[in-house]
């Protein structure tokens, strides 16, 4: 699925057809082989983990741009495009 977003090495994706597995929009967010699954409108980690110190920084991230990460998902889901989104570090 489209990557999203790149920010310090962590690349985030955005699997919009797994919604019987997580039940609400989210994305995943991978670093150097570890991935964890963030709920989009609350941060909460719903599978696996990150680097503390990565998993703060996608948990920010999350804060800041979650009105482009509804927006979004929406598009993902009615079978358009979703955006690319500005990382952190940008």
């Amino acid at each position: 699925m489209p990557t999203i977003s790149m920010f310090y090495g962590i690349l985030i994706r955005m699997f919009f057809r797994d919604t019987e597995k997580h039940h609400v929009p989210h994305i995943h967010a991978e670093y150097q082989g570890a991935v964890a699954v963030y709920s989009i409108l609350d941060g909460t980690v719903l599978a696996g983990n990150l680097p503390p110190n990565k998993h703060k920084l996608v948990v920010a991230w999350l804060e800041v741009r979650q009105d482009d990460l509804v927006a979004d998902w929406s598009l993902a889901v009615n079978g358009k495009t979703p955006f690319r989104i500005k990382g952190l570090d940008q």
